[in-house]
């Protein structure tokens, strides 16, 4: 299972996912994700034995060498877990991200293809509290290993899902959910963070940073939001802005509500 661990060959192998880092694997343990296996040095095998202690899966144990030789990659912290791929949209609907909810705020993300910014939209929405990340079907998977790696273990632990009919799932958003988008986005029609008045449900969509949201996206928005900054700056990474964004739409709306 383990032997020349590849992400390009991982769905043949019964449509897994590779998982590495003990903080990325322990988050995989407290979730309800499905576990093949896990491929452990010594060392982690006994750092993780109170979280394994009620774990039904095979675990192998290895020296790190061994382990960088059976996987074909420099295995230097020393733990694997072979994960099922689930179904997201199984798993969630938007249905279960609004019920019973008062506020609700949601991550959109469309067209990322960076593997490194995809973990770190996870990672940003898990610090600041969104409910649910949504993606576009022209951004990346989010199980690649340097992704899931990067988010440390939070696409395991936040509801995601991926749309291909992406105009549809945001106006079903709007119209059946009531919620605010905000396109975080610079233009002429863009206003600054702190003039927007947000409501109680948002989605702050974000894009690439050298393509941005699609004209079709930003039609679609209920208000373009800028992070405004120096002339000779024009943008910032896509996983500093959502940063930015969620820390000021997101945590002003729920202070506002308290």
């Amino acid at each position: 299972m383990f032997h020349n661990v590849r992400d390009a060959d991982l769905r043949g192998r019964d449509h897994l996912c590779m998982v590495e880092s003990e903080l990325a694997v322990k988050r995989l343990l407290e979730s309800a994700w499905d576990i093949h296996s896990l491929f452990l040095s010594p060392q982690k095998y006994d750092r993780l034995a109170d979280d394994l202690k009620d774990i039904e899966t095979d675990v192998f144990v290895a020296d790190v060498s061994l382990m960088s030789e059976v996987t074909g990659f420099h295995i230097h912290r020393g733990v694997l877990a072979a994960v099922k791929r689930a179904n997201t949209i199984g798993q969630y609907s938007l249905e279960t991200i609004f019920q019973n909810k008062h506020t609700v705020s949601i991550l959109l993300a469309e067209g990322i293809t960076n593997i490194d910014n995809m973990g770190s939209l996870f990672r940003n929405a898990a610090a600041f509290g969104v409910d649910a990340v949504l993606l576009s079907g022209t951004c990346c998977d989010p199980l690649y290993r340097k992704s899931i790696r990067v988010s440390m273990g939070h696409v395991f632990s936040i509801p995601w899902l991926m749309f291909e009919d992406w105009r549809g799932v945001i106006g079903q958003l709007k119209e059946t959910h009531g919620l605010q988008i905000i396109g975080l986005e610079t233009g002429s029609n863009a206003v600054p963070l702190w003039e927007v008045g947000v409501s109680k449900k948002c989605g702050i969509i974000v894009g690439e940073e050298k393509t941005g949201l699609s004209s079709a996206t930003l039609q679609l928005c209920d208000v373009i939001a800028e992070i405004p900054m120096s002339d000779w700056v024009p943008s910032i990474n896509v996983s500093v802005a959502s940063a930015v964004g969620l820390y000021d739409l997101v945590l002003r709306n729920r202070f506002d509500s308290r």
